[in-house]
């Protein structure tokens, strides 16, 4: 079965208009990605939103729940933006949803911006979902966190146990 992607945003997603000077969002990077890391897992990607996480409310992360819940696949990646990431695993992890392992997953510098950590992210992500017992996870730059435990770094921009 395939792994499912779900789409949320964040600076995976982001890129820079020329134009209006400032970072927005067109589309999903994520199939360019897979395609560019040669990628031999099966996947469904499903985008979900493009916000910027610092924009995601409440009922968006009832949203993201609810597909998580619904969605047939056992394992389950979500790309997210890393400022509020930690709130999204904690509303996921209290929903116990049971038998399914899903890891979120962010980019501190966006992907079309060059010299981006998304595709090692993503990388890592889907190695970790295939490997972890099910649950709920963050993982950011080689290192998976339990939803309860884990908190962003503002000042050292990375993310570390509570």
């Amino acid at each position: 079965m395939a792994i499912k992607i779900f789409v949320t945003g964040g600076s995976f997603d982001k890129e820079y208009d020329e134009i209006e000077e400032k970072l927005l969002f067109k589309d999903t990077r994520i199939p360019e990605i897979l395609k560019r890391s040669r990628c031999g897992v099966e996947v469904d990607i499903r985008t979900l939103m493009l916000v910027d996480s610092l924009d995601i409310t409440f009922a968006d992360r009832a949203v993201i729940v609810e597909n998580c819940k619904n969605a047939k696949e056992d394992k389950i990646i979500i790309t997210h933006g890393t400022s509020t990431m930690s709130e999204t695993a904690k509303a996921i992890g209290q929903a116990k949803l049971e038998n399914k392992t899903i890891v979120l997953t962010g980019a501190m510098i966006p992907y079309k911006l060059g010299k981006s950590d998304a595709m090692f992210n993503l990388g890592t992500a889907l190695a970790f979902v295939q490997a972890l017992p099910p649950g709920v996870y963050v993982a950011m730059n080689g290192r998976c966190f339990n939803w309860y435990n884990v908190k962003k770094n503002e000042k050292l921009g990375v993310f570390e146990e509570l």
